[in-house]
């Protein structure tokens, strides 16, 4: 008499048990490497959104402003608000080569004598992002973002 049993065995079970284990693992892994460079892609925005409230700023006032803060507002004498909030950088922060003490976008002014002056903004970043490298320190003025 032959017996028909129908299931699965424990092997093929493990088998597929371990390729569902693998998938899930790769896609966790590819969920960070996302998070990490949407992480960095927002910073790159907070500092030219930044950026472009500094250049109205300068066009109305002549100068660059003494300070900015996070979450303080780039505000004319006149009343003008340029920049509700100043941007805080999302965490954690990327890059092995980034300071722990760098968890805000760091505005420093700039004078010369019969100009209106300049300014630095520096922030990092975690991994290269177009030609802006990354896991380093990097500064922005107003010609642009330094490279």
């Amino acid at each position: 008499m032959q017996q028909n049993k129908k299931g699965f065995t424990l092997i093929e079970l493990l088998v597929v048990i371990a390729i569902i284990g693998l998938l899930s693992t790769m896609s966790v892994l590819a969920l960070n490497q996302a998070r990490a460079r949407a992480r960095d892609a927002k910073r790159i925005s907070d500092v030219k959104q930044i950026q472009t409230a500094l250049e109205l700023y300068y066009n109305e006032e002549g100068s660059y402003p003494a300070s900015v803060t996070t979450g303080g507002t780039i505000q004319s004498t006149a009343g003008n608000v340029y920049l509700a909030a100043v941007p805080t950088p999302p965490s954690p922060i990327d890059g092995g080569s980034c300071p722990a003490t760098q968890p805000a976008y760091t505005y420093a002014k700039q004078t010369t004598s019969g100009t209106g002056g300049s300014y630095t903004i520096n922030y990092c970043l975690g991994a290269t992002i177009n030609t802006v490298p990354g896991n380093a320190l990097q500064t922005a003025t107003p010609a642009g973002i330094k490279l």
